[in-house]
């Protein structure tokens, strides 16, 4: 990090290993969260049951703005039952992160096949019923979050050897 670069909190500079420091921890629990979300959505996949459930609703959310334009991430509304108690929910994946589509149609295509008042089948893992999804396939959402954060991570690495070489 460069003092063109330096990271600054609160209007007070941070010297390159500080900030390379502060950098390497984000990037860490970035990496991190996106390996625990992975596991969790395997860990979710092979303990789900099936079970009958009645679509509700659709949508089809903007999620972001980026340069390219927004990001559009398809959501399904579902109830079910599950040990005789009723749940709703609306997730399609198994995940926090759940995947995200460029454009309009292509979330409009991960939809097909999922009409209000249709019956599908839907997964749920026993330990926890109120969490349920509909595709029973791992999402790449999460790995892709922690390659930022090892990109981030390493950055911030760079930067804090370079920092102590200078001092």
């Amino acid at each position: 990090m460069s003092p063109e670069t330096s990271i600054s909190i609160g209007g007070k500079r941070l010297d390159p290993v500080r900030g390379g420091l502060l950098l390497l921890v984000v990037g860490l629990a970035i990496a991190g969260f996106g390996a625990y979300d992975y596991l969790g959505q395997s860990d979710a996949i092979s303990d789900a049951v099936a079970v009958d459930a009645t679509v509700t609703g659709t949508d089809i959310e903007t999620v972001s703005q980026r340069r390219g334009g927004p990001e559009y991430r398809p959501t399904v509304t579902f109830e079910y039952t599950h040990g005789g108690e009723a749940y709703t929910a609306s997730g399609l994946y198994p995940v926090t992160l759940a995947p995200s589509y460029d454009t309009r149609s292509e979330a409009r295509t991960a939809l097909e096949g999922y009409e209000p008042g249709e019956t599908v089948t839907a997964y749920v893992d026993p330990d926890a019923p109120n969490e349920a999804f509909l595709e029973r396939e791992r999402s790449n959402a999460p790995l892709e979050l922690s390659a930022i954060g090892g990109v981030i991570a390493f950055v911030a690495c760079v930067s804090v050897l370079k920092g102590r070489r200078r001092a």
